[in-house]
């Protein structure tokens, strides 16, 4: 079967809408609807069940999904392997949120190559859909992201949870709001907690969706935010932030995510064994 037709089965079901998943695949709308005919002809069966709502899975299509997943990764990684230069046995793909690169992964990446020095690495950064995106089709062997979404055959667990504590460039209390607090979004459970904390807040100057960037003006022009205290502890012993007096902290946790499989070599395990280690050393109590 081509391999095309099992990838748009699966940005149908991601996305939930032909449209939609012509856009991510880059082909016309059209395209997917002819991959979707012929592949419903080949297997015999209706996968799909089209309406003004949306698109809904059919009994087949939900039988389908859990092959289509494994169709795609093993072409990816049987692609991959087959490419690999001398002296290498495997490749191991992993794509990891931008802030996490930070410390965690990079952290990782001489570990593993300590540990496993025939396993070569190819490292992504990404945002949490993307990363999941890339898991189910078999592009990703694993990801480590904030906000990963279950999806059939993908294991999730908790690997870290970071402490996000409010932050200054002069030492004040939290009742001394003025118009230098920066936004930084840190995700959906994140406002959540901080609209509950500061239901009176006003709508802030400056908001940003990347701690990095919410850093780097708070150090640059001066200013108050919320920031992960790994990210945020060198600063406080230099002197440059400071920790606002009765602020709330806040918990977000980050996730290791990969496919389930009882067959997966020793070196796979190696290297989430790895992941796990490094994150020992960043929790924070």
């Amino acid at each position: 079967m081509n391999i095309d037709l099992a990838r748009t089965f699966l940005e149908i079901v991601d996305t939930g809408n032909f449209n939609r998943a012509a856009d991510r695949l880059s082909v016309t709308q059209s395209t997917v609807s002819m991959r979707i005919k012929a592949l419903e002809d080949e297997l015999g069966r209706p996968l799909f069940v089209r309406s003004k709502s949306g698109t809904q899975l059919t009994a087949a299509g939900l039988q389908f999904r859990r092959y289509a997943t494994t169709m795609v990764r093993v072409w990816e990684q049987a692609r991959q392997e087959l490419a690999l230069p001398p002296g290498y046995r495997t490749v191991l793909n992993i794509g990891g949120q931008f802030s996490l690169w930070d410390r965690l992964l990079v952290q990782w990446i001489p570990w593993m190559r300590t540990a496993m020095p025939d396993v070569a690495l190819k490292a992504e950064v990404g945002l949490s859909d993307g990363i999941m995106r890339q898991l189910i089709e078999g592009l990703l062997d694993v990801g480590v992201m904030y906000s990963p979404t279950s999806r059939p055959g993908l294991h999730i667990e908790k690997l870290l949870e970071e402490r996000l504590v409010m932050v200054s460039t002069r030492r004040r209390a939290v009742d001394e709001w003025d118009d230098d607090y920066v936004l930084v979004d840190w995700g959906p459970e994140f406002r959540a907690a901080h609209s509950q904390a500061f239901p009176d807040l006003k709508t802030p100057a400056v908001s940003v969706g990347l701690g990095a960037l919410g850093l780097q003006h708070i150090l640059a022009y001066g200013g108050t935010g919320y920031l992960p205290m790994r990210v945020a502890r060198g600063y406080l012993a230099a002197g440059r932030l400071s920790l606002v007096t009765g602020a709330p902290e806040f918990r977000r946790p980050a996730y290791l995510v990969h496919a389930e499989d009882d067959n997966r070599e020793e070196w796979f395990a190696t290297a989430l064994d790895g992941l796990r280690y490094v994150a020992s050393l960043e929790n924070e109590e």
